[in-house]
């Protein structure tokens, strides 16, 4: 490549041209060719200068990316780094922790205090407390100590450690916690105070959960302690407790141990309570999934006029849903207990949620009427829940029976006809139908007086 000598173009420019002889000399020792070439270095002597300079300041640029990227994988080790430390750190603690679960006296109490606070956000914690076995210590103490504050500490540790884990659940109540908390409450003399009664009671919420613990807890007598707390404790205590009676209703074989109390009634007179009125509507729904139950809530006294009532409830459409579900049930199963839904008056109230519940509730409310419409003189005759047969006999009566109708009852048939009809104009001007829709459903009304 030419050497460059930058400005040598510009003297031969500019240099003054004294006369004409020096001229001519001066043309002959340039020749074009000579130009050419100089003009050619000056110019490429500019651009490889620049293309350096170009690939200098790329060079630094990629320097530069290079280091951020080496500071940004630095901070991302440290905090690596920081977190292992971390949870070298926990796991320490938590070792520490168990070690003194075994220890005695108020250290071990303390070391409750602590699993308490470890396991209450801590998933981790939960499962690393169980790893190092300070389930069967907390357990054993819960029978072993006469201070409330101790005891408060051991419940409580064992209810956090058992939140959202299933397999610390079965291990509390496998390792005999259900029946050292009940032997507690009632070996106490003088009985313990409201918040060991309120601990236990939120244990077997959460023990209760867990499908495997159901029949366990159910049969071990917990639920006349449930019972006896929905009664007397207090409103977070009554709450715990109603809710763990329905995680026990659910299976089938504790109805028989519920039906031993006096729930069932309790809870229908507790109906109107709308803060807990849907979880008590759920627990009876459990109850009558099994004939006993059914039998319980129909002889339980005024049952159908109060879960009548509940079908009313236009505000709330979950306990118009389980109130109806609970009739229904009864009124396919039991033919006296279809009598006495009649007496209660339920006919309008079933008329009503056909037109305006939800869809759910009129599927079920339109079942109702055609059970209903199985009574006569008495005597039942066949109507499944989904259709009505009806013998030829049967058919007979029917047909004849305006011929027979004493003047008494045809009076009463036709008072019970004007109020269904009443019912419905009210009915239809609540749901904004048409007016001469009452005269269209004329038909249906007096098909359903009896």
């Amino acid at each position: 490549m030419a050497k460059c000598h930058r400005n040598n173009v510009d003297p031969f420019i500019l240099h003054r041209i004294p006369s004409a002889s020096s001229s001519s000399t001066s043309l002959n020792s340039f020749s074009r060719s000579t130009f050419r070439r100089m003009i050619l270095d000056a110019i490429s002597c500019g651009g490889s200068s620049r293309h350096q300079r170009e690939l200098q300041q790329d060079e630094e640029d990629k320097t530069t990316i290079g280091g951020d990227e080496l500071a940004t994988k630095s901070e991302k080790l440290c905090d690596l780094l920081n977190l292992t430390k971390k949870k070298e750190e926990t796991l320490e603690i938590l070792k520490r922790v168990a070690k003194d679960l075994q220890a005695e006296g108020e250290k071990k109490v303390m070391a409750a205090s602590e699993v308490r606070l470890l396991a209450k956000d801590d998933a981790e914690a939960r499962v690393t407390l169980a790893m190092l076995g300070a389930i069967p210590p907390l357990v054993s103490m819960i029978d072993d100590s006469q201070n409330e504050d101790a005891l408060i500490a051991y419940l409580y540790a064992l209810l956090n450690l058992a939140i959202g884990n299933d397999a610390n659940k079965e291990a509390i109540v496998r390792g005999g916690a259900v029946h050292k908390m009940l032997k507690l409450i009632e070996s106490s003399k003088p009985p313990p105070n409201q918040a060991i009664s309120e601990a236990i009671v939120a244990n077997f919420l959460g023990l209760s959960a867990l499908d495997s613990n159901k029949p366990i807890i159910g049969s071990s007598g917990a639920i006349i302690f449930l019972v006896r707390a929905l009664k007397t404790s207090s409103s977070q205590a009554r709450e715990d407790a109603l809710r763990a009676l329905y995680n026990l209703s659910i299976h089938h074989e504790n109805i028989s141990f519920i039906l031993e109390t006096d729930l069932v009634p309790f809870l229908l007179n507790a109906l109107g309570d709308m803060e807990v009125s849907e979880r008590i509507l759920s627990v009876l729904t459990n109850v009558v999934s099994v004939s006993e139950g059914r039998r319980a809530v129909g002889e339980a006294v005024e049952a159908f006029p109060i879960l009548v009532d509940v079908l009313n409830w236009n505000d709330s459409e979950k306990c118009q849903e389980k109130a109806v579900y609970i009739l229904m049930l009864m009124a396919h199963k039991g033919y006296g207990d279809r009598r006495a839904m009649i007496e209660a008056g339920i006919e309008s109230s079933l008329l009503e949620l056909t037109l305006v519940g939800s869809p759910l509730v009129q599927r079920r409310a339109s079942r109702i009427l055609e059970s209903l419409r199985a009574v006569d003189k008495g005597k039942q005759v066949s109507a499944p829940i989904y259709g009505i047969t009806c013998s030829s006999s049967s058919l007979s009566r029917e047909r004849n029976r305006e011929v027979r109708m004493s003047d008494e009852r045809r009076a009463v048939q036709q008072l019970v006809q004007q109020s269904l009809q009443s019912n419905m104009k009210r009915i239809v001007k609540r749901a904004n139908f048409p007016q001469d829709f009452v005269t269209t459903s004329q038909h249906f009304t007096k098909s359903l007086t009896f």
